[in-house]
């Protein structure tokens, strides 16, 4: 794979590396958690976002907010470069992505609505967005389908900085492969039995399966995720880590503090 290949953050040779779970559009935790951050980032650490900053709370256009507001705060840190601060696409941030292009879909009403119950209900809401009109329109036909998806647009345009915020995330990151204990970080899985460049939607979809695996994905010495769909809390072994405390659905939220060889040295939570 390409290191150019715009749809992963390279990480480089971090001296210390911040992984941040699972948000689910809980603002005040995420506040919390920055101010127990902010004054401990320095040049030559990476904070990386592991996706799901909106989906199911109610708060997701004051998180992005939040997060562009943080972002500016670790790059006035004399020091730090913009590649510093990296968010990956959750799988919340997918479907509204693909929401966008419903109007394509074989069965638009049925994938809306699946959507919905996965979370992106509050999203639209917060901004704006009836999602019953979205099932009316999906029901009328492509032009209505489309007059509501542009609507979708114009509200997240809305807001300054949010529509960049949601097309440049990338789908996973990792530190130099040619180092020692090189380290992959994903949203929720991986399909081990795949090459990084084919895993496609499993990056999102393949958390189920994260618990299984045993041995390590090659080059990678760990694999870190910030999302476990089972909410069973934080689980570190000797090839993976789940740093998800269940932010959004009653757990904390965390920021787990990682050497270049994956050992977690600290713990934040909020």
């Amino acid at each position: 794979m390409r290191t150019t290949d715009t749809r992963f953050a390279v990480l480089g040779a971090p001296r210390t590396i911040w992984a941040i779970p699972a948000i689910h559009a809980d603002t005040a935790r995420l506040v919390a958690l920055h101010d127990q951050l902010l004054p401990l980032v320095s040049p030559g650490d990476r904070v990386v976002y592991l996706g799901n900053y909106s989906g199911y709370g109610e708060n997701p256009v004051e998180t992005l907010d939040e997060l562009l507001t943080f972002r500016r705060l670790v790059l006035s840190i004399p020091g730090m470069m913009c590649e510093d601060v990296v968010y990956l696409r959750g799988a919340q941030e997918e479907m509204l992505q693909k929401l966008l292009q419903l109007q394509f879909a074989p069965d638009p009403t049925n994938v809306l609505l699946w959507m919905l119950g996965k979370g992106l209900a509050p999203t639209l809401k917060a901004y704006g967005i009836c999602p019953h009109d979205g099932v009316m329109a999906a029901r009328e036909g492509v032009m209505s389908l489309t007059r509501w998806t542009g609507e979708i647009r114009r509200k997240v345009r809305s807001h300054a900085g949010h529509e960049t915020f949601t097309t440049h995330l990338r789908r996973a990151a990792f530190t130099l492969r040619d180092r020692p204990c090189p380290l992959l970080f994903v949203h929720a899985g991986i399909d081990p039995e795949r090459a990084l460049d084919d895993q496609g939607d499993r990056f999102w979809w393949a958390g189920q399966r994260f618990g299984d695996i045993s041995e390590r994905y090659d080059p990678f010495e760990k694999i870190i995720r910030g999302y476990d769909p089972r909410h069973a809390g934080l689980h570190i072994n000797c090839v993976t880590a789940t740093i998800d405390g269940g932010c959004g659905f009653g757990g904390p939220l965390l920021a787990a503090r990682l050497s270049p060889q994956g050992d977690m040295e600290d713990l934040l939570e909020a």
